[in-house]
């Protein structure tokens, strides 16, 4: 059967892969000096460090609307079996229940909520385009991605928390103790939702070669080992390098792709944020 695999703008996906995998993606709204601005179309992270550098209020995000989903799903249903639409997490944003209510005017289109971020939700919208390819039951496929939801690993390490203060994420406080100890927490979406799991001691590079090494170390045979992520906002090379190095000891991955987080992530996470994402068994 023909299915046409849509996405949000969250799922962090380059323009590359969008196109190799024939993904339709919808964006959502940036809110910028009170402009809104459509996520990864009329706005970029660099726009996004400007403004806010140069002392605007920060950015944030509007969910997808069910009138732009429906236009969205109008666009595919009457030319593929099925249109199967992935959204980010259902706790994150109103664009699964916006999805699922334009979904009801069509009999072909489904929506699976990710129940992830960034590319969390990516690696379940590139799973989704690889069994596409054989899937010959839709109810099954739908199961299969819903399963695989609960097997993503999504965290990242955050080098400053200023982004998190303004928008109301951590108290200043917190966040002049954190520097003063020179502490970055590491964040990871559990259930659908992002916690803090366990902060680093010491300099960013230092930091991120531990995470890397508390994430795979010991687990390759658990681990889904087709691709994993690489995904950052802006990021000084030498932190970059220190995550590319600590997967590279690995060297299992049949596929390691580094991509640059969209406007959603650095709305909140703000720069020098960079994590490793993946699939478990």
């Amino acid at each position: 059967m023909r299915i046409k695999i849509c996405a949000d703008s969250t799922c962090d996906l380059s323009s590359e892969l969008l196109r190799e995998n024939d993904i339709a993606m919808e964006p959502l709204h940036i809110q910028m000096g009170g402009g809104f601005y459509k996520d990864g179309v009329e706005i970029t992270p660099e726009q996004i460090y400007a403004h806010v550098d140069g002392g605007g209020d920060l950015c944030t995000t509007t969910a997808i609307n069910a009138e732009e989903y429906r236009a969205l799903f109008a666009r595919f249903a009457r030319d593929y079996d099925a249109v199967v639409h992935i959204t980010i997490s259902a706790d994150f944003s109103s664009c699964y229940q916006n999805a699922c209510m334009a979904a009801r005017d069509f009999s072909n289109v489904y929506v699976i909520d990710s129940r992830n971020l960034s590319t969390g939700h990516g690696l379940v919208v590139m799973k989704a385009c690889e069994l596409a390819k054989t899937a010959a039951d839709i109810e099954t496929f739908c199961n299969t991605l819903i399963d695989l939801t609960g097997k993503v690993e999504a965290s990242f390490l955050l080098s400053r928390l200023d982004y998190m203060v303004k928008g109301g994420r951590c108290s200043s406080v917190a966040a002049l103790g954190a520097n003063l100890l020179h502490l970055r927490p590491c964040i990871e979406v559990v259930d659908g939702k992002m916690k803090v799991v366990k902060k680093y001691r010491g300099s960013m590079e230092k930091c991120l070669a531990n995470y890397v090494k508390d994430r795979l170390d010991g687990r390759m045979e658990h681990l889904d080992e087709e691709m994993i992520f690489i995904t950052h906002t802006k990021t000084e090379p030498s932190c970059h390098q220190a995550v590319r190095d600590g997967v590279a000891q690995y060297g299992r991955f049949q596929r390691v792709f580094d991509t640059t987080a969209g406007c959603t992530v650095t709305c909140h996470c703000g720069p020098g944020t960079i994590g490793v994402l993946f699939i478990r068994k």
